[in-house]
């Protein structure tokens, strides 16, 4: 068995403390945004599905995107995770530092701030959402990683060789289930996305990655349920469904639509 013995302040300053989690968003963000501008350029080389995209228009969409994550992911937690708490303490909301955010909260404010970026540069909407399709598995992965560190989130009961102890928790070995979701959120889901958006170029297709990152973080995040010790004070729906398979249902049937519309449209095309 492992005991989780990991500090959750990499730096404390007193007043100012550096911590795990705030380094996983912003290294998240810079690597994905760095790897981001990769791509736009490999894709523009030998294709024209790019044509329209600047370098610099998507270094303006950043900033639109730290948005969506940030008060998508807190608001998705209030109302997904504990509407009842923040309904009655509503200024609690603006208190990030105190923690609390829901990565189907973040993706939807990610959707909006796509599509409000791409309505003003009358860009297709899949043109930018595609590519940041093929970087957030790095953030997901940081973000996971950081979920490990905080002994936030984790498994339930287990008796393999690499279950852990989470002492701030209780004194029972459980499934390091923020490492799975890192793996197979993160490491798993980049290859396969990317391996499908520049390998297999679908990248020229448009929408077809953003569809397909629907389904399979949802497939992977539903699996990895299984293993997470579900919310104290949600429990399980229907004596089964965590909020988090409930949600990642919507996300794969969503990305379903996606795929199937894109054909639809090719089809009548």
């Amino acid at each position: 068995m492992i005991i989780h013995n990991f500090d959750t302040v990499l730096i404390d300053l007193g007043l100012f403390q550096i911590r795990w989690y705030s380094l996983a968003y912003i290294f998240g963000i810079i690597i994905g945004w760095i790897y981001a501008l990769k791509i736009i350029k490999i894709s523009t080389i030998g294709s024209q599905n790019f044509n329209t995209i600047k370098k610099s228009d998507f270094d303006d969409l950043v900033v639109y995107l730290v948005l969506g994550i940030v008060f998508g992911g807190r608001l998705g937690y209030a109302i997904f995770y504990d509407f009842e708490y923040y309904s009655q303490n509503f200024f609690e909301i603006f208190k990030l530092w105190k923690g609390g955010m829901s990565f189907h909260g973040g993706l939807f404010g990610v959707i909006v701030a796509i599509f409000i970026f791409s309505k003003s540069k009358k860009i297709n909407f899949f043109k930018y959402s595609d590519i940041v399709s093929c970087v957030a598995p790095i953030g997901l992965f940081l973000g996971r990683v950081a979920n490990f560190i905080n002994g936030e989130l984790y498994g339930k009961i287990s008796n393999l060789p690499w279950a852990v102890i989470f002492p701030n928790t209780d004194n029972i070995a459980r499934h390091p289930s923020q490492i799975y979701e890192a793996i197979l959120e993160g490491i798993v889901l980049f290859v396969l996305i990317n391996f499908l958006a520049l390998k297999k170029k679908l990248l020229n297709k448009t929408g077809y990655i953003s569809g397909l990152f629907l389904i399979l973080y949802s497939v992977f995040r539903i699996f990895a349920e299984n293993f997470r010790e579900p919310d104290k004070h949600l429990g399980y729906f229907l004596n089964y469904f965590s909020m988090g398979t409930i949600l990642s249902i919507l996300t794969l049937l969503f990305g379903l639509l996606v795929i199937f519309l894109i054909k639809k449209n090719e089809q009548n095309n």
